[in-house]
């Protein structure tokens, strides 16, 4: 019994003990000297830094410039004096013409003639140069003659119109048909069956 109301009064004590435990580890007020404080957000957003870029195109400078003419005028070289002649003519054919020139390598001075159609000559004489050009002078020698000719007259005709030569044509005649003879039949043959004779006679009786 004494064992017993040992462990009883063993039990109330720790019992005890932990509710004393329990009430001074939870104070109903803080306890003097403890400065703890939750740390203040320090974090601030960053202030943009972006700008926008300043335009650094420039437009280029005109490097066109105007080009210098080029061109030069060709020097003028003296010509190389000459001097030929040449002439033909053909009564026969109505042909009669020439040509004479000479230069000095400065002047070129000619003369060239043409008989004409209407019988005249026509003479040209010229002088040509740098300074002032291809100049002629055109003569004439001879009066134009213009004979009369005759009206124009159509030639006859010597055309004419064949007459028509109709001709019956030849009747040509088919020869005429060869016909064959009509085919020859024959009477067929007579049939040479015989009815053959009976060679059987009646028996003879063999009883007695």
């Amino acid at each position: 019994l004494s064992f017993t109301h040992n462990m009883a009064l063993q039990k109330v004590v720790l019992g005890l003990c932990l509710v004393a435990c329990g009430v001074v580890a939870r104070p109903d007020k803080r306890p003097a000297g403890y400065g703890y404080q939750p740390p203040q957000p320090s974090y601030s957003a960053p202030e943009p830094s972006y700008s926008a870029p300043q335009p650094s195109y420039s437009a280029p400078q005109p490097s066109y410039s105007v080009p210098q003419p080029s061109y030069q005028e060709p020097e003028k070289e003296e010509g190389m004096p000459f001097d030929f002649a040449y002439a033909v003519e053909d009564q026969y054919k109505g042909v009669d013409f020439g040509h004479n020139s000479n230069s000095d390598g400065k002047v070129v001075t000619g003369q060239y003639r043409v008989a004409l159609p209407d019988g005249r000559t026509q003479i040209v004489t010229y002088t040509a140069d740098h300074y002032n050009g291809y100049q002629a002078e055109v003569t004439y020698e001879g009066e134009a003659q213009y004979p009369e000719t005759e009206a124009y007259q159509a030639p006859a005709q010597s055309y004419k119109k064949p007459e028509p030569k109709y001709e019956a044509p030849e009747p040509v005649y088919q020869p005429a048909p060869t016909y064959q003879p009509a085919p020859k039949y024959q009477p067929a043959p007579a049939p040479t069956y015989q009815k053959p004779e009976p060679t059987y006679g009646p028996p003879t009786p063999s009883y007695g």
